[in-house]
């Protein structure tokens, strides 16, 4: 028996040992308080808070299943004469309660219902709206992270996945990374990753909320046929001074809130790689992940070529100003800078002569905002925010051996205003309704010097998004219905297209939820790969805007691709049984996107230099199995299921074949462990190989090229990753706590295929080249909270 086979079977009884439920107590008997509140809040899916104290001695018989939350509250307080507060999520306080309050006289504010709180570990929840929530400062542990990366710890979340380990490329239920829409502080972000996809770009200690959706989007979130992740940072002035900072192999990084005074405040934070400055094994393995099918490896691997004088690093910095001019009345100011370096020297002896050149890549997303709420009333709000967006990747590149120097450059910005009203007319209805336009111009620059060429193109798009949208919850919270519509107009391309919005839940026998999602959506914004040696062949893609043009336009200096509104319609439905902290969930869905371009897809096959647009079909299903033990264990094992098929009017003679992004089968199992101070996670990880093309066996060695079998018949070998992290919480003094964690990603140092294509060499041999995922790699990490 080899490893991997002990390792999956390890997990299958772990995880069949963990998911036995516990016996129940009789409803009919008296119960301790606090036993009492552990199964309402699996029942109500809610969470208390409390002194232990407080609910000491206190017995209490389980109420009714059938009584409504406001009910439930009201009893509870009745029976045991505390204060029961609810908070944000259902989140609920308990108290002493004060001499002078009545049940009948407290207020309770209507929030979105929570169905699943700890979903995975703690601070991520499911919401009855189809979307799911992550907490980065209530977050728990999830195998191989002992940082509460964001794009990193979605990719728990069935039906996400990165195929080939980056956060610069997550695949949705399928869906391209360029296809995800990306949020922080509303403003839309053009770069995700730090050194070049491996780490988010984005600190997960200043961020206070992200909102995940898959499917069923809001109304107000244009942009982003795959997806939507949307950053939030705190936004509330606590007149506090907060401050940390810690470091692991790879970076350092600080962060602090400041109170300037009762009505201002302001939020920093810095993070700086060490990669410059010390090498560590977490480094070089990144280091040789990142780099390893670059024009900077292969200049390494040049025999008349040396590389030397490498320097790489990366850093990003926040800021946010809050000022509160009055109870009604609050201001906000954000700014964000996103910084990726690489520069290398490359050395050559030519006619007994040494020269050295340097080349350089640099990438960066620099964002300003401001944003004005007003609370007009208690039930009607609005805000007004306006950003600018910037994305600037620059690549100087050179061959001393052919004398070759390329310049590239891939600019975007991107100006948008937004009106968002909110009114909420009971705790039943609520509305939401808003406008938002947009200014978004990019270039693409391409400069070579043998032969002298030169192309510059950019494109200017200007849109308008008009949308509303309303939501009910009935009384007893069991029902919860958002309809929404999006209205967007493009003036430029006389294009007016609506995109209808759906998410209904509906919870019966008291355990069970029924759910559906759909909506349609577009963008047009779009990522193309034109080489793969494009920007040193590190980061290959860039950002392209549609064009609404039907043929390719072919000047002296330049060739333009018609670039498509991509468009795209997505349905699902799920059900799923929530009791005693077991989580039973299953949902189906169906997607399909139109206008995509072959350019768009990465090809390195028989079409990686043919142009044609298409569209995909996506028919797929998630599964998950979580079972939770009194907060201390949590163990999940999912499945999803993915067939995710091209078509082209003129590849493959108009017939579907595989997405070069569809992965059948993948499946998780994983625990957590949590005691007091000490966390600890486990988690294996195994999906079917992607697609990919082999040369034919008829291929002609002498024809100068590669004669390809059906795109996509064949598939990569399975993909298994082992990854494990721990982390350990102390107080350093009164006012200092810390934080120790150590993780090892891909314990057993599988050797993964992520990657393989093959070219020629001069002498017309077929080479393979294959691209491998990260080895194991090990971090640790120290953090100081004041």
């Amino acid at each position: 028996m080899n490893s991997n086979t002990r390792v999956i079977i390890f997990f299958l009884l772990f995880f069949l040992k963990v998911a036995t439920p516990y016996a129940q107590t009789n409803k009919k008997d008296k119960q301790p308080l606090a036993q009492i509140l552990k199964q309402l809040e699996a029942s109500y899916q809610i969470r208390f808070s409390f002194a232990d104290d407080t609910v000491k001695n206190k017995m209490l018989t389980l109420p009714s299943e059938d009584i409504s939350l406001e009910h439930l509250i009201i009893f509870l307080e009745e029976k045991t004469q505390l204060d029961f507060e609810l908070l944000d999520d259902r989140f609920i306080i308990i108290r002493e309660a004060e001499a002078e309050k009545s049940s009948s006289k407290r207020t309770i504010e209507t929030l979105e219902e929570v169905i699943v709180t700890n979903y995975l570990t703690s601070g991520i929840t499911k919401l009855n709206d189809g979307s799911i929530t992550l907490k980065p400062d209530a977050f728990g542990i999830l195998p191989g992270l002992i940082e509460p990366d964001v794009l990193q710890t979605i990719q728990a979340l069935p039906g996400v996945l990165s195929n080939d380990e980056t956060v610069s490329n997550i695949n949705v239920r399928g869906g391209t990374h360029d296809q995800n829409l990306l949020l922080w502080e509303g403003i839309k972000m053009y770069q995700s990753g730090h050194f070049f996809g491996l780490i988010s770009a984005f600190n997960p200690y200043t961020t206070k909320r992200v909102n995940v959706y898959k499917n069923g989007t809001r109304a107000k979130y244009g942009d982003g046929i795959s997806s939507v992740i949307d950053m939030e940072l705190p936004n509330t002035i606590n007149n506090e001074f907060k401050a940390g900072i810690g470091f692991n192999l790879l970076n350092t990084d600080a962060n602090a809130t400041i109170p300037l005074s009762k009505k201002t405040e302001l939020q920093l934070s810095a993070r700086r790689s060490l990669t410059d400055a010390v090498s560590t094994s977490t480094y070089n393995q990144y280091f040789k992940r990142v780099f390893q099918d670059s024009d900077f490896s292969k200049g390494k691997n040049n025999a008349n070529t040396i590389s030397q004088n490498e320097n790489f690093y990366f850093y990003d910095f926040t800021a946010k100003f809050l000022y509160d001019i009055s109870e009604k009345d609050h201001l906000r100011f954000h700014f964000l800078n996103v910084q990726n370096s690489l520069n290398y020297d490359e050395q050559s002896t030519i006619n007994n002569e040494n020269e050295a050149l340097n080349s350089s890549l640099s990438q960066n997303n620099m964002a300003i905002s401001g944003a004005y709420t007003r609370h007009w009333t208690p039930k009607l709000e609005s805000t007004a925010q306006i950003y600018v967006s910037n994305y600037d990747l620059d690549a100087t590149n050179f061959d001393i051996i052919n004398d070759l120097r390329l310049i590239q450059e891939n600019e975007v910005y991107d100006g948008t205003a937004k009106l968002d009203i909110n009114y909420t007319h009971n705790h039943q209805f609520k509305f939401n309704a808003g406008y938002q336009f947009s200014e978004i111009g990019i270039s693409n620059l391409a400069d070579v010097n043998n032969p002298v060429f030169r192309s510059y193109i950019k494109e200017v798009l200007r849109t308008h998004g008009l949308y509303a949208e309303t939501h009910f919850l009935s009384h007893n919270a069991k029902t919860k219905i958002i309809l929404g519509s999006r209205l967007n107009v493009i003036n430029e391309f006389n294009m007016i297209f609506a995109e209808p919005r759906l998410s209904f839940s509906q919870r019966f026998l008291n355990y069970f939820r029924f759910e559906v999602l759909g909506e349609f959506k577009s963008q047009t914004t779009s990522q193309v790969i034109d080489l793969q040696n494009d920007f040193l062949g590190i980061e290959k893609r860039r950002w392209v805007l549609a064009n609404n043009q039907s043929e390719i336009i072919e000047t002296d200096d330049q060739t333009i691709f018609p670039n498509p509104v991509i468009k795209s319609k997505q349905v699902s439905a799920g059900i799923h049984f929530n009791k005693n902290q077991f989580l039973v969930s299953a949902e189906a869905y169906l997607k399909k996107a139109d206008g995509i371009t072959s350019r768009s897809q990465g090809f390195q096959n028989q079409y990686q230099f043919i142009y044609d647009i298409g569209s995909y079909n996506i028919k797929g299903i998630d599964v998950l199995v979580n079972k939770q033990f009194s907060n201390i264990i949590s163990t999940w094992a999912s499945y999803s299921y993915n067939s995710n098929n091209y078509k082209f009017d003129s590849l493959n003679y108009g017939n579907p074949f595989p997405n070069n992004a569809n992965i059948e089968h993948a499946i998780t199992f994983a625990g957590t462990y949590t005691n007091n101070s000490f966390k600890f996670a486990l988690g294996l990880n195994w999906h079917s190989g992607k697609p990919t093309t082999h040369p034919s066996v008829t291929d002609n060695p002498n024809d100068d090229q590669i004669t390809y079998e059906a795109p996509n018949s064949a598939t990569l070998p399975d993909y298994l990753r082992t990854d494990c992290s721990a982390t350990y919480a102390f107080n350093m003094s009164d006012d200092a706590k810390a934080t120790v964690g150590a993780s090892i990603w891909n314990v057993l140092n599988n050797k993964n295929i992520i990657n393989n294509y093959y070219t020629l060499d001069n002498d017309n041999n077929i080479n393979k080249i294959e691209n491998e995922s990260l080895g194991i790699t090990p971090n640790v990490s120290f953090r100081v909270r004041f």
